[in-house]
């Protein structure tokens, strides 16, 4: 974010010393254009980290068609969360279980995030290895998403595997959660 509550967006402008400096109206403006515009389901870190305003407004104009990930604004923190719920400031949670420090952390942060209504979407994170256990937290807590990447890098080829393993091994009670990907225990 810019000075004076402005957004950077790091491109160029026909007005000099204006290069891609937007407010944060603009900003939500911009987003609404794009939703309209292409089949977008979900927004992640769509504003500056500290922007509770900007996530806010852009979670009450869109939230009930788009998914508002809060990543750098929530970090896995249940007090950041329990802040995100009061100002209604997203409608899901981006989980990086080695974020907060102890899975037992990580799965109060999804029990709060699911009993506000909220989509969960387990992560992966940058110099991922081939440890599957994001794909078993995805599937144990009921998240209905999990962010690994393209299947083009083995590290995450073998999420995507042991997904396939595990619903493999749950046969007729694996439930696909589809269009429901943001509320999967309502399928349960």
């Amino acid at each position: 974010m810019a000075s004076g509550g402005k957004y950077d967006l790091g491109f160029k402008s026909a007005a000099p010393g204006t290069a891609g400096v937007v407010t944060s109206s603009a900003l939500l403006d911009m987003y609404k254009k794009m939703v309209a515009t292409y089949p977008i389901v979900s927004i992640e870190d769509p504003a500056e980290q500290d922007d509770w305003a900007t996530y806010g407004a852009l979670t009450a104009a869109m939230g009930s068609a788009v998914q508002v990930v809060g990543d750098d604004l929530l970090v896995t923190n249940t007090k950041r969360i329990q802040t995100g719920i009061a100002k209604k400031a997203c409608n899901a949670l981006l989980l990086k279980v080695n974020q907060i420090g102890t899975v037992t952390e990580s799965i109060e942060a999804v029990l709060m995030a699911q009993a506000a209504g909220w989509g969960v979407m387990a992560s992966h994170r940058s110099g991922e290895t081939e440890d599957t256990t994001i794909a078993d937290i995805a599937v144990g807590l009921s998240t209905g998403q999990i962010k690994t990447g393209a299947p083009c890098r083995s590290e995450r080829l073998a999420k995507y595997n042991q997904l396939l393993r595990i619903e493999e091994e749950l046969g007729a009670r694996a439930v696909y959660a589809g269009a429901h990907f943001r509320a999967p225990l309502k399928l349960q």
